[in-house]
C-alpha cells in the first residue's frame, strides 16, 4: 500500500522457529527529495508518549518505535523511573542525549562487540547509516578542566560529572547516580553533589540530585564519587563553562537524526553471537542501496503471532529484504508500527501491540513526506 511518495507499507506472515510470525513493514526511499526521517519524542528526554500520538502531533505519515528505555526501578526503592532512552538521541540536528554505560542498559543482552553508543540514523548528507555517537565534553572552571561523563542520561559512569539541560524535562535526576558501570541494580551512590550553572556562573549547589525543570539558559551538573568531589570545590558566583557534542565515531558525518539500539547485520552478514533461541515480538530497521532505502519492521503481538522471531531470525529476515545493515530497536510491548492512509487525518496502528494497547515510549522513528 502506498502511504505517500516514496513510502510503502505491507504486511506478511512468515514461518519461524517458534511458530508463525506476522511482519509489518514500511519501505522508505530517501532518494525521493520529498521524504525524510526524524526522531519523534514527547518534547523531553525523560518522558513517554505513544507512537501514534507522537506521529500525529508531528505530522508524520508513518512511524515505528525506537530505543530501549528506563522502564522500571524495582531495584532502587524510592527512585523514580525516568522513562529516558538508553542510547544517544538526535532530533532535527539537536543533540538531546548521550548513552548510558553498557551495564546500565535496559533490554536483552547486547551482542558481542556492540555498545550503548551505537545508533541508527540519517546524516546531513541524507544517507542512512549505522555508527556510534560518542560524547565529547568538558567542564572548565577557574581552577580545573573536567571531562564530561554524561548528557541528559538516566545513569552516569562511576566517578563522573554529567550535564542536564532543558531537554531533560522535570523528572528527578536522582536515578543518574544509581547502579554502577557493570551492575544496574547496585545501590545508589551516597557521594553526590549537584551544581546549577546559569549564564556561565554557579548559582546554586546541593548535596543530592534534584528534580524540576532546567532553565533554557541553565545547565545542572551532577557528580558522583570523584566527580562529586570535584564539584564541591565550586562556589556560588564562580565561572564555569560547559561544552558538549556527540561525534560520529566512524564517519564523522553529523547526524540530523539518530536513535539508539544495537546492530544485528553489517555488510550483509549477521553479527557473530546473535541469540538463535530466544524468540520475541521485535522491531528493527534495515538499510540498503548505499543508505537511501530503509526497511522499518515491527512484528505483530496478537496471540497467534506472539512467539515472534529470535534476533538471529530478525537479522536473516532483514538480509532477505535486501538490507546490508540492520539495527534492533525495542521490542515486546513497545513494538508499534503506524502509518496514515492517504487523505486520513491520523495514523493507524498496523500491528497488534503485545500488551493489548500501545505502550508509551520515549522516542520513535518518524517518516515524513511532502505531497
Amino acid at each position: 500500500m502506498r502511504v505517500a511518495p516514496g513510502v510503502e507499507y505491507r504486511s506478511f506472515t512468515l514461518p519461524a522457529s517458534h511458530g508463525p510470525a506476522r511482519a509489518h513493514l514500511l519501505t522508505v526511499d530517501l532518494r525521493d527529495p520529498r521524504v525524510r526521517l526524524d526522531l519523534l519524542y514527547p518534547g523531553a528526554v525523560a518522558a513517554r508518549r505513544t507512537v501514534s500520538a507522537m506521529a500525529d502531533a508531528a505530522g508524520a505519515v508513518a512511524a515505528v518505535n525506537g530505543d530501549f528505555f528506563n522502564i522500571t526501578e524495582t531495584q532502587h526503592p524510592g527512585v523514580e523511573a525516568t522513562g529516558a532512552s538508553v542510547g544517544p538521541a538526535v532530533a532535527s540536528g539537536r543533540q538531546l542525549k548521550a548513552a548510558v554505560p553498557d551495564g546500565q542498559r535496559f533490554g536483552p543482552a547486547l551482542p558481542p562487540g556492540t555498545h550503548t553508543p551505537d545508533v541508527f540514523g540519517v546524516g546531513v548528507d541524507r544517507r542512512a547509516r549505522l555508527d556510534r555517537l560518542d560524547l565529547h565534553g568538558t567542564v572548565r572552571t577557574e581552577h580545573a578542566r573536567l571531562p564530561l561523563g554524561g548528557l541528559n542520561q538516566y545513569a552516569l559512569p562511576v566517578g563522573s560529572v554529567g550535564a542536564f539541560t532543558s531537554d531533560w524535562g522535570t523528572v528527578s535526576r536522582l536515578r543518574s547516580v544509581c547502579g554502577t558501570d557493570t551492575d544496574r541494580a547496585a545501590p545508589c551512590s551516597t557521594d553526590t553533589h549537584e551544581v546549577t550553572v546559569r549564564a556561565g556562573r554557579v548559582v546554586a549547589t546541593a548535596d543530592t540530585p534534584g528534580a524540576g525543570p532546567v532553565g533554557a539558559h541553565e545547565t545542572v551538573l551532577v557528580g558522583r564519587e570523584s566527580g562529586a568531589q570535584a564539584l564541591r570545590k565550586l562556589s556560588v558566583g564562580e565561572r564555569v563553562l560547559v561544552r558538549h557534542r556527540l561525534v560520529a565515531a566512524d564517519t564523522r558525518v553529523p547526524f540530523r537524526f539518530a536513535v539508539g539500539g544495537y546492530p544485528v547485520l553489517r555488510d550483509g552478514r549477521p553479527l557473530p553471537g546473535l541469540d538463535p533461541l530466544t524468540s520475541a515480538v521485535r522491531s528493527a530497521v534495515g538499510v540498503s542501496d548505499s543508505g537511501y532505502r530503509l526497511h522499518l519492521l515491527a512484528l505483530d503481538g496478537a496471540p497467534e503471532f506472539r512467539s515472534g522471531l529470535t534476533i538471529a531470525e530478525v537479522a536473516q529476515l532483514m538480509r532477505e529484504l535486501g538490507a546490508r545493515d540492520a539495527f534492533s530497536l525495542d521490542g515486546g510491548g513497545s513494538s508499534t508500527l503506524a502509518s496514515r492512509d492517504p487523505g486520513a487525518p491520523a495514523v493507524t496502528v498496523r500491528n497488534h501491540p503485545s500488551g493489548g494497547i500501545e505502550r508509551p515510549v520515549p522516542n520513535a522513528i518518524g517518516v515524513f513526506a511532502d505531497g
